[in-house]
């Protein structure tokens, strides 16, 4: 009688033949996993470009901005010494002129400040604004110091004095103000002959 080895033997393993073809589902499986990653880089894809062309608008909405207020700006430069030789005209005048009743005289000042005001307001209509910081801390974004003085009236770091106005336009300094600063009030001198503290012997 023949025996069997697989049926003698309890501890022996089976056969087991290797299957090489996948299952249908598995198939299924795989290109749905496939077509999920596929769909999520996709979709990664879209939101950074979209996250782009975002940034895009943006940017090109604030370059537009800016080459609306800062159009005129070298024209605004030029027509600053215009602006500033009407106020030294003004400021020239001696206080009996802008008293007096000459006819000729009296339209000739006020013919000069009203100039002077509708180019300011001009100015103003394109961004453009005056920079007059008399007592103001001094800011060198906004001011050139060109001299620093002692000043019983205006405490230390204060303009004193405006020399020549500035001017902004939008938020760009177009022109710094050139201004005195204050050193505030002047020391008191020391008494002449030395030390005049009392001594006791």
């Amino acid at each position: 009688m023949t025996q069997n080895p697989a049926t003698d033997n309890p501890n022996a393993e089976p056969a087991v033949e290797e299957a090489t073809a996948q299952s249908p589902e598995d198939i299924i499986q795989a290109n749905f996993a496939r077509i999920e990653a596929e769909r999520d880089d996709l979709k990664d894809k879209l939101l950074r470009t979209l996250a782009d062309m975002e940034n895009l608008r943006r940017r090109t909405e604030r370059e537009i901005a800016d080459a609306k207020a800062y159009a005129v700006t070298s024209f605004a430069r030029d027509m600053l010494g215009a602006a500033d030789n009407l106020r030294r005209a003004l400021e020239s005048l001696p206080e009996t002129a802008r008293t007096t009743e000459e006819p000729a005289l009296k339209g000739l000042i006020e013919g000069v400040d009203l100039t002077e005001r509708d180019l300011l307001k001009t100015l103003e209509r394109h961004g453009v604004r005056k920079i007059d910081p008399l007592g103001e801390k001094f800011d060198p974004n906004l001011h050139q110091a060109m001299f620093e003085a002692p000043d019983a009236e205006i405490a230390k770091g204060l303009v004193s004095k405006v020399v020549q106005s500035g001017y902004k336009i939008g938020e760009r300094v177009l022109r710094p103000a050139l201004v005195g600063v204050s050193a505030g009030a002047p020391k008191p001198q020391a008494a002449e002959g030395g030390d005049s503290t009392p001594t006791t012997h």
